[in-house]
């Protein structure tokens, strides 16, 4: 029985997290240019003065005037760029993260107390080492794909092309570039795990003690999944913001060149070069994926698991 439950958290996260990457995918290529530091250059190379012919500034573009440079220089096709690796890995990467967190939480629940925060927190910090040591290869290459910025016309990188490049420059230990970056992440994981078991937690007792003479239990259910969705909403937001400079740092570490090198090398690098406010880019655009993205995997896993429990 336990292994049954085991599977079945298995296969709703990975089932969460396909659906979620498929639907977001643009924004998530907006966001990983926005955080790169090709961006500034980027804009300038395609910015002109018609007047005096002066060479442009560098300037680091907004959300939306990344989108236009994109879709202008390189067509809307690459929207999707990286969604291949996305797809092999984020099902995998759910898969995994959903079942050591099911695993470890009923583990822990045995020497703590029972669906308590630290149950919560230990469980969601161990679910996210296991799945970013599982999958960081995938999302190395995922990165390089999205930040492969050849114009409309051009030979696209593919994903081998991409695997030889990083083994050529680095070997084995280039495809886990980024995994400290990875590993300080979990802080998010472990915020918006905490956070949304206590809102559900007090939806669960909110609803115990309404009036409970509806029997239409569609609109029951209906209503108790919008209610998960905004918990994963509300809970993501918070843990995003506090925990965003990592992204910004990830993506650093996994350009293609040296110039980053490791976890504290990059952070104080970008901040001496580009200014604290640098820790912050592609928030916006961040938030605009995640939040929706998170509502979605975590309404289709609560969906899944349902259902296969009947």
């Amino acid at each position: 029985m336990f292994e049954r439950d085991t599977l079945v958290h298995l296969f709703a996260g990975g089932s969460g997290g396909t659906i979620g990457a498929i639907l977001t995918c643009p924004l998530e290529v907006v966001k990983t240019r926005l955080q790169s530091s090709s961006v500034s250059l980027f804009v300038s190379e395609v910015q002109h003065s018609s007047v005096h012919g002066a060479k442009s500034k560098r300037v680091t573009p907004g959300p939306l005037r990344c989108l236009k440079l994109i879709l202008e220089k390189e067509g809307p096709r690459s929207l999707f760029k990286g969604l291949g690796p996305n797809l092999v890995g984020v099902a995998p990467s759910r898969a995994i993260y959903f079942g050591a967190y099911s695993y470890s939480k009923e583990k822990l629940s045995t020497v703590l107390e029972p669906d308590s925060t630290p149950v919560h927190m230990f469980s969601a910090a161990l679910a996210g080492f296991c799945a970013i040591t599982a999958t960081n290869p995938i999302w190395l290459i995922k990165t390089r794909l999205q930040l492969d910025t050849r114009s409309r016309g051009e030979q696209r990188m593919s994903v081998a092309e991409c695997i030889r490049r990083v083994y050529r420059a680095d070997g084995l230990r280039g495809f886990y570039r980024g995994m400290s970056a990875s590993y300080a992440g979990i802080s998010e994981t472990v915020v918006h795990f905490v956070i949304y078991e206590n809102i559900k937690l007090k939806m669960m007792e909110a609803r115990g003690t309404a009036n409970m003479d509806n029997d239409n239990q569609a609109v029951k259910g209906a209503s108790d999944f919008a209610r998960l969705m905004v918990a994963a909403a509300t809970s993501k937001t918070f843990a995003t913001v506090l925990a965003y400079p990592h992204e910004v740092i990830r993506t650093r570490l996994r350009e293609e060149g040296n110039k980053y090198r490791f976890f504290s090398q990059t952070v104080s690098l970008l901040w001496k070069e580009e200014g604290g406010q640098a820790l912050y880019r592609g928030l916006t655009t961040h938030l605009l994926r995640q939040i929706p993205n998170t509502a979605i995997v975590m309404c289709s896993y609560e969906i899944v698991v349902y259902m296969l429990n009947g």
